[in-house]
This record gives C-alpha cells, sequence and structure tokens, in this order.
C-alpha cells in the first residue's frame, strides 16, 4: 500500500484533447490550496504541447506519465472520448494497485473505464455521454443521475461544475469540512453540492412550462410557509402524479426534495448575508426550527450552519 506524504501529492492526467475546463478546476482546487497541504503537478502521456477540446487553445505541460509513479491522488479531466493512450491506462493501473487513489471528472470516466479500475463499481459521467459509457462498458454500473460518485479509492464525477463540487469534497474528506468550506470561499463559489444530488435533466418544450413556472415561483415566492405537495399541484393546477412526473422529467427530483433544495439554497443566502439567528433563517425558510434546519444542512453539506456561516462571512 502507497505511504502518502506529509503533503500530498496530486497528479492532474491531460488525456488529449483535454477538456481545459475540467483540468484547471483541479489545477485551481488543489495547486492554489496556499497551505502546503498539496502539491499539484500537471501531466500528460509524453510531456509537451497538449491540444484541448477548445479551438484555438492549447497547452504546454512539462511533466510526463512518471509524475503518477509516486502521486497520492490522480485526477483524469474529461477528453473527447475514444481510445485513451496505452500508457496512461497502464500508470492508472499501477497508481491504483500502488494505493494511489483516482477520481476522473466528466468524459474522464472512460479512461478509467478502459484501465478496468470501474468494474464491478457504481460510477458517473455526464449525463450526455452515460448512456454511452453504460454500453462501452457493461461491467460498470453507470449512475447518471449522481454530481459524484465515491466509491472509496476510485471516484467519479459528472461533468464541468460537478468536478468541482467532487475535487471540493476531497478536500473536505483529506483535512475536514471546515477547510473545505474556506477553500469554496476563497474561490468565491458556494459549498460543494451532495454528491447523490441529480444531474441537471433537460426538459422538452411542452404546454406545461407556464403551469411548472408557477408552481416553482409560487415555491420559491412563499418558502416561509408550510407547503405541501398538495399545495404545489393546486398552483399548477395538476394532479399531484402528475406532478410528481413532471418534477421527474424536468428536476430529476421529487418535488418535496426539490422544495428542500430550495429552502436549504435560500437558508445559505440569508447565512451569508444577513446577520440573523439561526432560530430566524429556519423560520424564513421554512424548515420551522434551528434543529430541523441543522439536521437538513448536514445531511445535505456535512456541515453546521454555524460553520457556514462563519466560513463565509468576512
Amino acid at each position: 500500500m502507497h505511504k502518502q506524504s506529509a503533503t500530498h501529492r496530486v497528479a492532474v492526467l491531460a488525456l488529449p484533447p483535454v477538456v481545459a475546463f475540467d483540468l484547471t478546476i483541479a489545477t485551481h482546487v488543489f495547486g492554489h490550496e496556499g497551505q502546503g497541504r498539496y502539491a499539484t503537478t500537471v501531466c500528460s502521456p509524453d510531456g509537451g504541447a497538449v491540444p484541448t477540446t477548445t479551438a484555438g487553445l492549447g497547452l504546454t505541460v512539462d511533466a510526463t506519465i512518471d509524475a503518477l509513479t509516486d502521486a497520492d491522488t490522480v485526477i483524469v479531466p474529461g477528453f473527447r472520448r475514444g481510445p485513451a493512450p496505452a500508457q496512461a491506462l497502464d500508470a492508472l493501473r499501477d497508481a491504483y494497485r500502488r494505493g494511489a487513489r483516482i477520481a476522473s471528472i466528466c468524459t474522464g470516466a472512460f479512461a478509467l473505464a478502459q484501465s478496468g479500475l470501474l468494474d464491478g463499481r457504481r460510477a458517473t459521467t455526464h449525463w450526455m455521454h452515460a448512456e454511452a459509457l453504460a454500453r462501452e462498458h457493461p461491467e460498470v454500473t453507470v449512475d447518471a443521475n449522481a454530481l459524484y460518485v465515491d466509491e472509496g479509492q476510485v471516484l467519479t464525477s459528472a461533468g464541468l461544475a460537478a468536478g468541482l463540487d467532487l475535487c471540493l469534497y476531497l478536500v473536505g474528506r483529506d483535512h475536514g469540512q471546515h477547510v473545505a468550506i474556506e477553500r469554496a470561499r476563497l474561490m468565491v463559489t458556494p459549498l460543494h453540492r451532495a454528491g447523490g444530488q441529480a444531474q441537471f435533466v433537460p426538459a422538452h418544450t411542452s404546454g406545461d412550462d407556464v403551469e411548472m413556472a408557477a408552481v416553482t415561483g409560487w415555491a420559491t415566492a412563499n418558502l416561509h410557509l408550510p407547503i405541501t405537495v398538495a399545495d404545489l399541484a393546486r398552483q399548477g393546477l395538476q394532479s399531484t402524479r402528475t406532478l410528481h412526473r413532471n418534477f421527474r422529467h424536468r428536476f430529476g427530483l421529487s418535488p418535496q426534495a426539490w422544495l428542500t433544495e430550495q429552502r436549504l439554497r435560500a437558508a445559505c443566502g440569508l447565512l451569508e448575508s444577513d446577520d440573523i439567528t439561526i432560530d430566524e433563517v429556519a423560520r424564513r425558510t421554512g424548515l420551522g426550527t434551528a434543529t430541523n434546519l441543522r439536521a437538513h444542512f448536514r445531511r445535505a453539506f456535512a456541515t453546521t450552519p454555524t460553520a457556514y456561516r462563519r466560513a463565509f462571512t468576512p
């Protein structure tokens, strides 16, 4: 088993053509951490120039695949789908065998699957590519809804912003939620979302759009009220069964789960901007009591409202 150094070594493996946004997420979270907890290296199979999926943008990388030999964590950003270089797959297998943590962002999951590291495991990727991942690698249990999946030594995330959620989650796993919260604050981003949250599911335009807008608009304007699913259905002039179907289709959530998410978002805003008590935050957002707010907050963010306020208050 690989023994980690005092400074956690992170190798970000750029497989050409790499998704530049995914790569910079990892380098910014770990490379700019500033407290000496992480040392970050960007590498590619051969070093040198690496094309990206963004027209007109290329990268120059100094390190080769050898950077994986002593990395504590290897992160594979998204890349244009296709066979990954054989030496990269071998290096990923070697890193895994010696105990390194392996994580992917977006289509980086395809490289992990090609290396066999996802065999018998749950995994996710961007919802646009989930069907292809499941088809090409039937030995992998693909969760097309999750933002990220933690299988212990191997982790995968959905696309773009979900990669930020995963990286902040890793910081929290390594050093505690207070460090992850502080990292999020310095990056001027909200605390990472829970991995089990659904990815965005696009909805087809239909005659239900007006009714759904009426439902969500009314709900967000009245979060302080004890709203029920029946209340939401009445606002949309729908049966509760139709409402459930429409919410699942549009948001990937049940109406009650969506409502709780909106209440927590509102609570975060109040905690960040207003000097009011936790009890008042709970009352204004419809979560009832401070105890109930704390329970929901811990379940969603693995921290407390007080800790969140402390991190996000200048």
